[in-house]
């Protein structure tokens, strides 16, 4: 593939709800633009897009790919992202890189709940954005219903400038607003001037009056040729456009049929002429040397550097980093210092990938995206800059996993395989990590939901060919006492020489803070127990609070005092006063009152307006406390909750398909507090039986 400067670069983004034919559309543009000489479909697993074979199996993305399109003298970086809320990390990746975006919309689904978060991460990342509404070649889909429901959520933003014309329920042609005229299609992806129908009229008089007082308000010259009933020139109209593409007061809507590649080459030609090249935004990080701003900017003249914003490991082509170039000019060859590992990486080849497909570049202007293979100490959100001018820039927020569940290694000895395999998975999976639970024995697996789990189970089968099975973890419950006992335990053992002897006598009572497992005293008067068993009898405490008598769960907030005892000068010693303590401790307790406390979390639910009462009536189903409700952005409000732990597994799918998955939730731990009895006692006698 040939070099392209920076002004001749567009990066862009599709975004979309799941299902709306984003992937397909990429074919389409590879089709048009001469990449592939045929198209491939979903349903036949040979896109160029989704070259998993997870994603081939399910028919639906859930990385993010890149394939550069060349198109009227200029490369279009698309980035393909998944529609499933599970892989919003690799949305957010492929956000962070590009300058522009397409929301997909399907013409028969409609705006749905994706749409609406593609539009939020546009508004987020102040990315200039298009509209583009597919399977228009589809019986029951509804071009104008698509911009009536945009123009009722984002105002007089909508601009539609293509209309299409259908016949007997077929897509034949399209109206172009901008230039006032037909086109009907000839052959794949080639079109011809025809008349604008009577019934195109109507519609056709209320898109173009809306894009003409759009293209005025641009100017004050504008507006009174505008007021004075003047025509605007076609060429007048799109510079107009460009303009206001770029500050986000115009949203074009375009639409077309992917399967049938229509509409497809408007688009292209839109892009290359509304979208901005990377100069056109701006771009600083700080040098670390001076720790002034560097504003980069995506001027190719400036010191090389560039931003790591994706990871691919591919366990037959290698692991290749996806660098967006911020400055300078990357060549093959080049030796770069990155900055948050602190270690000089050799580039050696550069490639732009198309799909998963390595296409040798010799060099990478600023404001393009590539990738290079085997950067051995170099992993997302790093910055890789010339050593003498060291840049860091900003690193991508990205959403936090709350899903999690229990992993257990099927075949003993797969152990190791197991956690390299995720070590890799989770260099390319940002939202995706592994926290060790040393107090239950069980290794946790975080994700963004339960589909995402599963897929990462099922990625180690069919790739690393080691398996997992998720269960349901294990809740760190704690163990405490209400009451106070008085224990008088005396260990005596009697074979041969020595013997053991060891007396005490204990109170336990609540210390009061659950934050430490037990607080130790003594009060022994007349050397009833010598000072030197004193710690013996600390260490036999501190032994048997790891794992309380009702359950075996940690002991906290228990105060325990040594008042009185006795030894014998002979068979006393210290592990004698050790295991007497330990008696006295597992006596005490029971008798005590001992009580079972479960962990309470803190939990943030946003969600619309009209779903809070379902939500709050399901919280307190999971035996949640509402503790409040804060309006927030976008008319949503979040609900404020104390949950138990144990009331958040599953909790991910029920808010999703309770709020058509408008709803987002977050939560960290808040305190312990004590378990409903029928809850203990299912606690004891499970732990009982595992026993």
């Amino acid at each position: 593939m040939k070099v392209y400067r920076t002004d001749e670069i567009r990066n862009v983004v599709l975004l979309g709800h799941g299902g709306s034919g984003k992937t397909s559309l990429v074919e389409a543009m590879s089709y048009v633009s001469g990449a592939t000489n045929r198209m491939g479909k979903i349903a036949d697993g040979n896109t160029i897009s989704d070259f998993d074979k997870e994603e081939q199996k399910r028919e639906f993305s859930i990385s993010t790919t890149l394939v550069p399109i060349e198109w009227e003298k200029a490369k279009i970086n698309v980035l393909d992202t998944p529609g499933y809320f599970d892989f919003v990390g690799e949305v957010e990746e492929a956000v962070s890189a590009a300058d522009a975006a397409v929301i997909v919309v399907s013409g028969k689904a409609g705006v749905e709940v994706g749409t609406e978060k593609a539009w939020e991460l546009c508004d987020k990342y102040n990315l200039p954005r298009m509209v583009y509404v597919t399977e228009m070649d589809v019986d029951d889909a509804s071009f104008r219903q698509v911009v009536q429901d945009l123009t009722e959520r984002y105002g007089k933003v909508i601009a539609p400038h293509f209309q299409p014309i259908r016949e007997n329920e077929k897509l034949v042609g399209y109206v172009n607003v901008i230039k006032n005229a037909g086109r009907r299609f000839t052959s794949l992806g080639q079109r011809e001037e025809c008349e604008i129908p009577d019934y195109c009229k109507p519609n056709l008089e209320i898109y173009r009056e809306k894009l003409l007082e759009a293209v005025a308000e641009t100017s004050e010259e504008f507006m009174e040729r505008y007021f004075a009933g003047e025509e605007f020139s076609v060429e007048e109209i799109r510079s107009a456009m460009r303009t206001e593409v770029m500050n986000g007061s115009i949203v074009p809507v375009a639409m077309g049929s992917n399967l049938q590649a229509q509409g497809v080459t408007n688009l292209l030609s839109d892009i290359v002429r509304f979208f901005p090249s990377p100069d056109c935004k701006e771009c600083a990080g700080i040098n670390r040397k001076t720790n002034e701003i560097y504003e980069a900017n995506y001027d190719f003249a400036r010191a090389k550097s560039a931003y790591v914003f994706k990871t691919m490991v591919d366990p037959f082509i290698g692991k290749y980093s996806f660098v967006k170039v911020c400055s300078g000019v990357l060549k093959g060859e080049d030796t770069l210092y990155n900055s948050d590992s602190e270690v000089e990486e050799k580039l050696g080849k550069l490639y732009t990938m198309c799909g998963n497909k390595p296409v040798e570049v010799s060099e990478l202007f600023a404001g393009d995206i590539g990738a290079i293979a085997k950067l051995s100490g170099t992993k997302t959100g790093d910055t890789l800059s010339a050593k003498g001018t060291p840049i860091i820039y900003g690193k991508t927020e990205y959403s936090k996993p709350y899903t999690y569940m229990k992993y257990v290694v099927k075949n003993k000895g797969d152990e190791d395989k197991v956690s390299q395999a995720l070590q890799k998975m989770m260099a390319e999976d940002v939202t995706l990590k592994t926290v060790n639970d040393s107090e239950n024995r069980q290794t946790l697996l975080y994700g963004m939901g339960d589909q995402h789990l599963e897929i990462v189970a099922s990625k180690l089968a069919s790739r690393y060919k080691c398996e997992i099975t998720l269960e349901t973890p294990k809740v760190a419950f704690r163990e405490t006492i209400k009451k106070t006992s008085d224990v008088d335990t005396k260990y005596k053992k009697q074979s041969g020489g020595h013997g053991q002897y060891g007396h005490v006598k204990m109170k336990f009572e609540p210390s009061g803070d659950l934050e430490t497992p037990y607080v130790f005293e003594e009060t022994v008067v007349g050397g009833a127990v010598p000072k030197n068993y004193f710690p013996a009898v600390e260490k036999g405490l501190q032994e048997s609070v790891v794992k309380g008598p009702l359950a075996g769960y940690p002991v906290v907030g228990v105060k325990a005092t040594l008042y009185d005892g006795s030894y014998h000068p002979v068979d006393s010693s210290e592990m004698a006063f050790k295991t007497a303590t330990s008696q006295a401790f597992k006596k005490g307790f029971m008798e005590a009152g001992p009580v079972l406390l479960e962990p309470i979390a803190s939990v943030k639910v946003t969600v619309p307006d009209d779903y809070t009462g379902d939500v709050m009536g399901d919280l307190n189903k999971r035996r949640g406390r509402v503790l409040g409700m804060n309006p927030v952005a976008n008319g949503c409000q979040e609900i404020v909750a104390d949950i138990p732990m144990t009331g958040l597994f599953g909790y991910c799918t029920t808010l999703r398909s309770m709020t058509g998955g408008r709803g987002t939730y977050s939560y960290q731990f808040s305190r312990y507090e004590q378990a409903p009895s029928d809850v203990q006692a299912a606690e004891i006698a499970k732990r009982a039986a595992e026993e």
